[in-house]
């Protein structure tokens, strides 16, 4: 559905990637933009000089006034900020259209998208996907909530047979005509409440990614999760296939013994599980959702294996980040949320010194109990969210408060001995104490690093 964008003023909320992205397309289609941002000037360095003194281009960093919005023909906010922020609320109040970034930019994706949503496990399958459908002869975009943004990849040539985009509830929040013809949904547990304000809204939020579906199209669901058998027999899309953990299922893929087995229309594929180079149950289902993808694209079987030979995971998410003293140390620092934790927790054997801190952002750390009995022998919890996160779990095992990360990874080396694992799987955002949880991880890293010396 393209749009005509000359001479609109659009309104950018926030100036992140994201935010220089669509604000750098919206000019290339000819609109007025008017980019806003809370945070001061300082923190931008060079950004903000990119767009000062142009003639289409009104800033307003350090503000968040609401009357720009009397000038205002579109709103697109950049991931993460909230519905409940007060231009959005007032915008929506005004009847003033709002799109995410991922919306505007599937008006001009002239490719076949496959969307990946789910509390966790995107980036991993988003990166398999990709990586199998390359080695398969196609041309792939990948990005979207990784790498590139999908705004500055429509604003390209779109040489590529297909768009595999992760994709944020956050994107989806302000989404209504994206189309993806394969789309899939992970899996959903408690994330991001501090941003949508309940599970339910959450929830629903995510399922968005099929609303737009229909002929031709495949939707992909975990049979396991207790809402996808509800949610399947209501999709739009012509084509619905389910993968499974637990369950021996007569249409998908599932773990069968020492397979993968896919079924479906008379076919009978078996992947073996001991050439897979991810690890974990988690990953097993990450697994199940590419080949199920790769597989509607035509990929063929023997192809497919020989990227689930080679393909070792994303930094970042359960990353081994060596061995010091016989100490094994975990990088997850993009484990998030608690379901992350437990994922991480599920894939590794004990003794576990569990690192767990940040920014607090919902979620139930009660359901880490059982696992922390059986195989973390020390919890360290550090920064924000650390003295909350100790009042619900702590004393399970050993607990220890500290300040930031790096007095955390301290404490953890001195209390390790060799066999153990130590593990940074924080179960909060990193923004009390970093930009990313990228940063997050590589600090840890680099402390692990320095040790070798």
């Amino acid at each position: 559905m393209f749009m005509d964008l000359s001479g609109k003023r659009v309104l950018v909320i926030g100036l992140g990637r994201t935010g220089v992205a669509t604000a750098q397309f919206l000019l290339d289609k000819g609109a007025r933009v008017m980019i806003v941002d809370k945070k001061p000037v300082s923190e931008f360095g060079d950004t903000v000089e990119a767009f000062t003194g142009l003639a289409d281009v009104e800033l307003g960093i350090g503000q968040d006034d609401t009357d720009v919005l009397s000038r205002t023909d579109m709103i697109v906010p950049s991931p993460g900020i909230p519905p409940f922020n007060r231009l959005l609320a007032e915008g929506l109040r005004m009847e003033i259209p709002i799109l995410s970034e991922l919306e505007l930019a599937s008006r001009y994706l002239k490719k076949p998208a496959i969307a990946i949503t789910g509390t966790n496990g995107k980036t991993t399958t988003t990166s398999l996907l990709g990586r199998i459908l390359e080695h398969c002869g196609r041309k792939v975009f990948v990005g979207g909530n990784i790498g590139n943004p999908l705004i500055s990849y429509v604003n390209s040539r779109q040489e590529d047979d297909y768009a595999v985009i992760e994709v944020s509830s956050f994107q989806l929040q302000w989404a209504r005509n994206f189309h993806p013809f394969i789309a899939m949904l992970l899996n959903v547990s408690c994330d991001h409440l501090d941003y949508h304000g309940s599970f339910g809204e959450y929830r629903s939020v995510k399922e968005r990614i099929f609303a737009r579906q229909g002929e031709g199209d495949l939707a992909i669901l975990n049979a396991d999760d207790p809402v996808s058998t509800d949610l399947s027999k209501g999709l739009p899309a012509e084509h619905v296939s389910c993968f499974s953990s637990s369950e021996r299922l007569k249409d998908g893929m599932f773990i069968d013994g020492e397979f993968l087995r896919y079924r479906s229309a008379g076919l009978d594929e078996k992947y073996p599980i001991r050439s897979i180079r991810l690890k974990g149950a988690h990953n097993m289902e990450n697994v199940m959702a590419a080949v199920l993808a790769s597989r509607m694209c035509g990929c063929p079987p023997e192809r497919i294996i020989d990227v689930l030979e080679g393909f070792a995971g994303i930094p970042h998410r359960i990353e081994f980040a060596g061995t010091v003293d016989g100490v094994e140390y975990y990088n997850d620092s993009k484990g998030t949320n608690v379901d992350a934790v437990y994922r991480a927790l599920e894939s590794l054997p004990g003794p576990v010194v569990l690192l767990m801190g940040g920014r607090y952002k919902g979620g139930d750390f009660g359901i880490l109990a059982k696992l922390i009995r059986e195989k973390v022998k020390m919890l360290i919890v550090f920064g924000e969210a650390g003295r909350e996160i100790n009042s619900i779990i702590g004393g399970i095992a050993r607990t220890e408060i500290a300040g930031n990360l790096k007095d955390a990874v301290n404490m953890a080396r001195d209390n390790s001995t060799p066999g153990d694992i130590v593990l940074l799987s924080p179960g909060c955002s990193s923004f009390d104490e970093f930009k990313n949880y990228e940063e997050r991880g590589d600090v840890f890293k680099d402390m692990v690093d320095q040790w070798f010396c």
